[in-house]
């Protein structure tokens, strides 16, 4: 879901026409070969393949440098690598060229959570879902958001019940086919001390189709913690 949403906001910006008409890519022939590299390697980033994505996005960004969700790729590659800091400056990079973009200000976020900059993180969340953004990149802020407050390593920044609240709205605009947004309500009704839903919450997200092996796995080991009465902390 989240890849289908990126890439949505890829092709309004390059043809400039609303999400709910069909969308046909325009533009020179090499400017719709960098796209496809794009889509290629958030596939094989999302699947773990994170030596194919590097190739694919870096071919893309030869093609063309100051291709913003080129950017924002690379930017996801960093994170999954644990390069926090050269995320953030790809997505800086990607918000100049192009500050609609929404995803990448929330992979800032999350990347500041992981240096532990809880403020500035949960100032950014907060300001995006101020925002009112199109309804799946709300959910996706408010899911972000509650996935923060639920699992923070620092008990100043958890709030339980506000996860809970941002978790099931994420769920609601997504019609609960969103695995990663029931696995985040697992987790806030985890730091509210309520292990039952989150038991339940956990094996919902399991029985979503389609999910990919290692968000399977993850959501796996999460379902596991909350069996045995533990919350998750980043």
């Amino acid at each position: 879901m989240r890849a289908l949403a990126f890439f949505t906001a890829i092709m309004m910006s390059l043809t400039a026409v609303h999400a709910n008409v069909p969308i046909i890519v325009t533009g020179p022939a090499h400017l719709r070969t960098a796209v496809r590299l794009c889509g290629k390697a958030s596939d094989e980033l999302r699947n773990g393949d994170i030596a194919g994505a590097k190739q694919n996005v870096d071919a893309a960004l030869r093609i063309d440098p100051k291709l913003w969700p080129a950017l924002f790729v690379r930017a996801q590659i960093y994170r999954s690598e644990g390069k926090y800091e050269l995320a953030i400056q790809d997505c800086n990079e990607a918000l100049r060229l192009y500050p609609g973009c929404v995803e990448a200000s929330l992979l800032r976020a999350s990347a500041k959570v992981h240096l532990g900059k809880y403020a500035d993180a949960l100032k950014e969340f907060n300001y995006l879902i101020s925002l009112h953004p199109r309804p799946v990149t709300l959910a996706r802020a408010l899911s972000d958001r509650a996935w923060f407050q639920a699992t923070c390593p620092d008990p100043a920044f958890r709030n339980g019940k506000q996860a809970v609240k941002d978790a099931k709205a994420a769920c609601s605009i997504m019609q609960w086919k969103d695995e990663d947004m029931i696995d985040t309500l697992a987790a806030a009704y985890a730091e509210t001390g309520d292990f039952a839903s989150a038991t339940r919450y956990a094996a919902q997200a399991l029985t979503i189709k389609d999910i990919p092996p290692l968000d399977a796995k993850r959501i796996q080991h999460h379902l596991t913690l909350f069996q045995q009465n533990r919350p998750i902390r980043l």
